[in-house]
């Protein structure tokens, strides 16, 4: 198991030396590796400069603000939602700050936490992803860029991390998929696997609740919790599809694949600890070298994917697709994860990866040690129409308010 990241929830004018400091004191703190420190700042919109627009003048704020901030100590800087109060011309900036540098990170919402879709917001999203394929001629640029849907500030991981507001504070996000590989393995029977599972997450937390609790008191920064999703790394013994795999299932994206993800996740939620984000299953495609051979493969789609975020999950992430994918096509997967996550009353985000250049089923490779080769996957269906076109600003219950 190693850190994903520790990270930093700030406003954006949190003094630099104390930033510098914490993030000295945190890299060699824990007893685990730590893969890198993170700044996560309200949403931009809410404190981006007035005199500032213009593609040049945001490439050149944005180049100061991260260096100033990479100065102190941070490797990455989520900047916080375009929400959806927030004028679409916000969204128009985001293709400039991801030109500007490689180290920024940007989101949409396009579902809130009070069950609002803004299907409108979906079909804007849906052209910035478009635009940001272009950015970078491998299409790499949506890497850092998600869209969110009922998602609470606060989250470690990135890109969806951002600050509420207020006193900063800090969380931590572990890259733990083998872990759950070693539970089952461990294992003869599914409670087995399953308390094997909670005892791991629960050692391994206190642990770092330890640590993180004196670096809190030392530094006078609260410590918010940790997000225990079971994220990856791209090989075969931190996979967390292999996890699934190794309870039994032929191959992920068969029958039974559903009910793999349903029974890890909700191991995760019996462990006791200082929960905070996600804390379910992480399944990005091209993070995870299981998920990216049974895509390679064709067994593993995009709807599979979604359907078992209603079970365990973060949302569709890292998702390689074609470079011409239509941007209806885009806004029909953007509706679906929308509504999932209003409907279950959960966090999911989408971070699509249109590829120039690529069709469906053409392989994909990156020069990125934290990505696998797969294939590129395609979008069910034509696209839309009709009244899921028309924007609306539509409220929905979850599923519980029904009767």
């Amino acid at each position: 198991m190693d850190i994903r990241s520790v990270t930093l929830f700030s406003d954006p004018d949190f003094p630099a030396a104390k930033m510098a400091d914490f993030f000295t004191a945190v890299q060699f703190a824990f007893p685990y590796p730590l893969q890198s420190t993170r700044l996560a700042t309200p949403a931009f919109p809410e404190w981006w400069p007035d005199d500032v627009h213009g593609e040049t003048q945001i490439q050149q704020y944005a180049q100061q603000a991260a260096q100033q901030w990479q100065e102190a100590g941070a490797n990455y800087i989520s900047l916080g939602p375009v929400q959806l109060p927030h004028d679409t011309r916000w969204i128009d900036k985001i293709p400039a700050l991801l030109a500007a540098t490689d180290v920024l990170f940007a989101t949409v919402e396009i579902a809130n936490t009070q069950g609002q879709i803004d299907t409108a917001r979906c079909q804007q999203t849906a052209a910035l992803i478009k635009t940001v394929s272009q950015i970078l001629p491998n299409g790499f640029g949506n890497l850092y860029l998600a869209a969110l849907a009922n998602c609470a500030p606060g989250s470690p991981f990135f890109p969806v991390a951002y600050h509420q507001g207020g006193p900063a504070h800090f969380a931590i996000a572990v890259e733990s998929a083998d872990l759950a590989l070693q539970a089952v393995q461990a294992a003869t029977s599914l409670d087995e696997a399953r308390q094997n599972l909670v005892n791991a997450i629960e050692t391994a937390a206190f642990r770092l609740t330890l640590t993180a609790q004196k670096l809190a008191d030392e530094y006078g920064i609260l410590f918010s919790g940790i997000d225990f999703s079971l994220a990856p790394f791209p090989t075969d013994d931190k996979s967390l599809g292999g996890a699934l795999e190794a309870l039994g299932l032929p191959y992920l994206g068969s029958a039974g694949s559903l009910f793999a993800a349903g029974f890890v996740a909700e191991a995760i939620a019996r462990a006791n600890f200082p929960s905070c984000g996600f804390s379910g299953l992480m399944l990005p495609v091209l993070e995870d070298s299981v998920l990216a051979g049974r895509a390679a493969e064709g067994v593993l789609n995009v709807q599979d994917l979604l359907s078992y975020s209603a079970v365990c999950g973060v949302g569709l992430d890292t998702i390689p697709l074609p470079g011409d994918v239509s941007e209806g096509a885009l806004t029909a997967v953007l509706l679906d994860v929308a509504m999932l996550a209003s409907r279950l009353n959960k966090p999911l985000t989408a971070r699509l990866m249109p590829l120039p250049g690529l069709a469906a089923g053409d392989p994909v490779t990156f020069d990125f040690p934290y990505f696998a080769d797969s294939r590129v996957m395609g979008i069910a269906g034509g696209r839309l129409a009709g009244l899921l076109m028309q924007g609306a600003q539509l409220s929905v219950n979850p599923v519980k308010s029904d009767k």
